[in-house]
């Protein structure tokens, strides 16, 4: 066993690319001058602002004990539900990485600033945005980023502008069994996990390469693989921290339960596979338009998934069960790993003066309407945890009444710790969630909404207590289709009632009306044509 973890070990030191680690927190500059902060002023501000642990689960749906899915293994996050608030109705406002992120940081939706998808980098569109951890420096704190935070790959890079310090990175797609590890793999290509040649198209290369394997099961510690080694690393910061001068703004990522299904033998020891739900409604909605659903993309790129666009449905059972499988084992996996940096949290002492976010970046399909991964505008992919937990946060227990988006955790944060947004903030889309915090019966806001495009056409939705809406726009001729599900009678979304229920139609439709006009989904190709010209 020994040896497999040196040689895991020693494959990782010739790929990962961890940057340089960050200086102590007593030494500290500010992100927007360099200047360092004298230490009267720090100890200030100190005295009056309560730290900040967020942390962000790479494709974490609500399949927690805590949020009620009796099948999951959650302890840790159990734990941190239970002294905190929990937001069961919570949505992302884009069901992919890279712009869900950009959501969080900068608390806009993508109809607002038209990151719609990957390689589209956030400077380039908001050059002046003032970031989350940004708007923290500026009111003191040290920001300081590990693991996955903001999306790095498919051409989408990081922001250093918005930490103290380098951000340090880790592997999103990992292998350590020997048959599996060493290869250079597709994904692997577009996470930037291997080197990609010189002004090569990265999509383009990585259709070059050799599929990775969709799991792997060896029995290695948890350290083996990324996540673990980022546990460790913010556990130890966490101690260091405490002995500077400046709250702290610690962001913490981690990669599981993304695909590849790498997770440590004992997780998938936690579950019976025979006792985890299939998938019981393997098509699209009755009356739902084809270009609302998904096959293939990110699931073919693994094996021994069938390449191409194959319908879930088409895949066999026993391939069904162990994707389904591998996913509840990253849970717990990755549950393990927040359970190491939450008692570190309380080990130095840290637990009562620290907010603590738990988020997850988007929903996830395991097969239901024969789609898998995210990319939809379903319930599955969008619907997401959110936890609060810490000083200010109210008394602990659920948010039943609340729809949450994504951008509500900027200004929610924000208020949470004083921190009063400078002039020249971007305009924040978000709504300040610490009512319903204070008062879980609270409801600000009678829904969440939320996008995903296709070719030409933005879906935009709107998700209240019982409905979701979804007004699919083709933007070069503004034709309108619509898709309407009654969540209560229909959870699954089975049947696309927009047809039926005209006046309700109506009635969403106008919450449509009344956000703001989405950006273009061409605003990419548009600005790539500019550029060229």
């Amino acid at each position: 066993m020994r040896g497999v973890e040196m040689r895991v070990w020693g494959w990782a030191s010739r790929v990962v690319m961890l940057m340089a680690a960050p200086a102590m927190a007593g030494g500290a500059q500010t992100a927007t001058t360099g200047a360092s902060v004298p230490a009267p002023a720090r100890q200030a501000v100190a005295a009056k602002r309560p730290n900040v642990l967020l942390i962000l689960v790479d494709d974490l749906k609500p399949s927690l004990r805590s949020f009620g899915d009796a099948h999951a293994i959650s302890p840790n996050i159990d734990r941190l539900a239970a002294r905190g608030t929990r937001f069961e109705r919570a949505y992302a406002n884009q069901a992919v990485c890279a712009p869900s992120r950009i959501n969080l940081m900068t608390g806009r939706r993508s109809t607002s600033t038209g990151i719609y998808n990957f390689g589209q980098n956030l400077r380039d569109y908001m050059p002046d945005a003032v970031t989350l951890p940004q708007a923290f420096m500026r009111a003191g704190y040290r920001a300081e980023s590990y693991g996955k935070v903001f999306h790095i790959g498919h051409g989408t890079t990081g922001d250093p502008q918005s930490w103290s310090a380098p951000a340090v990175k880790d592997h999103v797609i990992e292998y350590v069994d020997p048959a599996n590890a060493g290869k250079s793999t597709r994904e692997e290509a577009l996470f930037n996990e291997i080197t990609v040649p010189e002004e090569a198209d990265v999509f383009k290369f990585a259709a070059t390469l050799a599929r990775g394997a969709a799991w792997e099961d060896p029995d290695v510690a948890d350290d083996a693989y990324a996540d673990g080694r980022i546990a460790m690393r913010a556990s130890k910061r966490l101690a260091e921290l405490k002995t500077g001068q400046q709250p702290f703004f610690l962001a913490v990522g981690f990669a599981r339960p993304h695909l590849p299904f790498s997770v440590p033998k004992k997780y998938w020891e936690m579950y019976d596979p025979a006792r985890l739900p299939m998938p019981e409604f393997e098509q699209l909605p009755d009356g739902a338009p084809a270009f609302a659903g998904k096959m293939g993309g990110e699931i073919a790129a693994y094996t021994p998934v069938p390449e191409g666009q194959v319908p879930g449905k088409r895949f066999s059972d026993a391939l069904k069960r162990k994707l389904i499988h591998g996913y509840y084992a990253g849970v717990s996996y990755v549950d393990a790993q927040i359970g190491k940096v939450l008692d570190a949290l309380e080990r130095e002492g840290l637990a009562e003066d620290t907010i603590v976010v738990l988020w997850g970046d988007h929903g996830y399909h395991l097969g239901d309407h024969g789609i898998w991964t995210k990319h939809t505008n379903y319930e599955q992919a969008v619907h997401l945890p959110i936890i609060f937990a810490g000083p200010g946060t109210g008394k602990a227990g659920s948010a039943p009444r609340q729809l949450a988006e994504t951008v509500d955790i900027y200004p929610t944060l924000a208020q949470l710790a004083g921190v009063k947004l400078a002039p020249g903030t971007q305009p924040i889309d978000g709504a300040d969630l610490t009512p319903v915090l204070r008062d879980p019966g609270r409801q600000i806001r009678p829904y969440a909404y939320h996008a995903f495009n296709r070719p030409g056409r933005i879906g935009q939705a709107i998700r209240t207590d019982r409905y979701r809406l979804i007004r699919w726009t083709q933007e070069a001729s503004g034709q309108r289709v619509y898709e309407l599900y009654d969540m209560t009678a229909d959870p699954g979304e089975t049947k696309n009632i927009a047809d039926a229920q005209p006046k309700l139609r109506a009635k969403l439709d106008a919450m449509l009306d009344a956000q703001p006009k989405p950006a273009s989904v061409n605003l990419k190709a548009q600005r790539d044509a500019a550029a060229r010209d």
